[in-house]
């Protein structure tokens, strides 16, 4: 976890402390969570198992039960990281699905004669598969910020399930519980500007994961009028954004984001802009990877765009290879015959030896000085170029037919084209460590969009422009 993620997480914390405490000392079900040691040894454990039985029980009406969610939920907050997991763990095993009842059930529905028989069979066998653990997380619904909660905990049990294998099964039954609740039918499309709750605005500076937001002028400049930003949000986490996408309104497609995140360029004319750029797309909540709005996102705002701008006609992208340097590495770590061919071999060794520098194409991208040489950089354009247009469009994850760039994958699956690969087209640290500081633009050609998408869907074929052919056939 890094330090940004702990330090909301903290904050998470301490808020849900105090927002919890008296709901849960509403009815007494808050003195459990006091006595409960942050390590949670096994004499604790009794406790602990006795209340979420409690939860499960569902006595005394619902304040009662949620007085008893939110004792649960600041015992668990309450707990160190060893004391979570024997935590999460106790309602992984003991809350899972009775086996010996699906069993039975499952025994049931094969032995079912009529009709009316096996309807009551496939029921019984629906009920013995939903874990208790699945009725009382679902319990947390009704506390505020609870499903906050449910999200960032899906987010630390996928952390823990890489080493804890019990807890595999409560991650699925927690995606699956969310994957309900945060069906796009629920969620709302909001523009975000400068005049948005600084809630909102903090959390937009602090997810931006794609191109880091520099403070508040920097924030401003990104949406100012010739700028637009756009984000999902669901009721119950209002202050909370899911997803978030940022647009430049800009005359051509632009071809780097040094010019658009530039805080001293002029203000565009936005009546005169005919492309919309998305130049950054943020999943702001990691508890809910795998379930995909994104899709939906790119739609909506290129509808409201399209109201908005009756002018401006191409959608496309300024987007990130976030897997291109690594890969790139390790072909060049195993010497795959065939990366450069005799031609390029040849500039790049004769420019090396002129500089003073190695030779090789993984020894010239060991440090990034080459930016500052015109004719090195000149020479690497050409065989980078056509090895990050084989990387997006021809390299695929093992054993299936999906691209291996995941953002890649993201807009072709949406129905996108890779139109054109920008060289030199983000300086930044990130986008050298990346990328080596290229970017690709993903055109969302209207016409197109429904015959890529079910092209790519259903073999993987990758729709591409003529200048990324060329590079291909390169």
């Amino acid at each position: 976890m890094s330090d940004k993620d702990k330090s909301a997480a903290a904050v998470l914390l301490s808020r849900l402390k105090g927002l919890w405490r008296e709901i849960a000392h509403s009815d007494g079900a808050g003195q459990t969570s006091g006595r409960l040691a942050p390590d949670l040894p096994e004499a604790d454990l009794a406790l602990l198992r006795g209340q979420m039985r409690a939860c499960l029980d569902a006595r005394g009406g619902e304040v009662s039960a949620r007085a008893r969610a939110a004792a649960l939920g600041r015992a668990y907050l309450s707990l160190s990281e060893s004391g979570r997991v024997r935590f999460l763990n106790l309602l992984a095993t003991e809350f899972a699905p009775d086996r010996a009842a699906v069993d039975k059930a499952v025994a049931g529905l094969a032995e079912a004669a009529d009709e009316t028989t096996r309807r009551r069979a496939e029921a019984n066998l629906r009920a013995a598969l939903e874990p208790p653990r699945l009725r009382l997380l679902t319990q947390f619904n009704a506390l505020p910020e609870g499903v906050k909660f449910l999200v960032d905990l899906r987010a630390e049990l996928m952390l823990l399930a890489k080493d804890h294998p019990a807890l595999a099964g409560l991650e699925a039954d927690l995606k699956g519980l969310l994957a309900s609740w945060f069906d796009v039918g629920f969620l709302e499309l909001q523009r975000v500007t400068w005049r948005s709750p600084a809630a909102v605005l903090e959390k937009i500076m602090a997810y931006e994961a794609v191109h880091a937001i520099q403070g508040w002028t920097d924030l401003k400049n990104r949406l100012d009028s010739d700028r637009r930003l756009y984000a999902f949000f669901h009721p119950r986490m209002p202050d909370e954004p899911l997803i978030f996408v940022e647009v430049a309104l800009v005359q051509g497609i632009a071809d780097n984001v040094q010019d658009l995140l530039d805080p001293t360029a002029p203000l565009g004319d936005v009546d005169s802009a005919d492309t919309a750029i998305f130049y950054s797309i943020n999943n702001a909540q990691k508890g809910l990877t795998g379930i995909s709005f994104g899709n939906f996102l790119i739609k909506k705002v290129v509808d409201d765009l399209t109201r908005e701008f009756k002018q401006i006609k191409t959608f496309a992208t300024l987007s990130p290879l976030p897997g291109f340097r690594r890969w790139l590495d390790a072909c060049l770590t195993t010497g795959e015959a065939g990366l450069l061919n005799a031609a390029e071999h040849k500039t790049l060794t004769r420019l090396s030896n002129c500089l003073g520098a190695k030779g090789s194409l993984k020894s010239l991208l060991a440090d990034n000085d080459w930016t500052s040489e015109p004719l090195l950089g000149e020479a690497l354009a050409g065989p980078l170029s056509r090895l990050a247009a084989r990387y997006l469009a021809q390299e695929k994850r093992a054993g299936g037919t999906q691209t291996l760039d995941p953002v890649a994958h993201f807009h072709l699956s949406n129905g996108a084209r890779i139109e054109r690969l920008n060289w030199m087209a983000d300086l930044s640290a990130n986008g050298m460590s990346q990328s080596v500081g290229l970017m690709v633009n993903y055109l969302y050609d209207l016409a197109e969009i429904e015959a890529n998408h079910e092209a790519y869907s259903a073999s993987g074929k990758v729709a591409a422009s003529n200048r990324v052919k060329v590079l291909l056939k390169g």
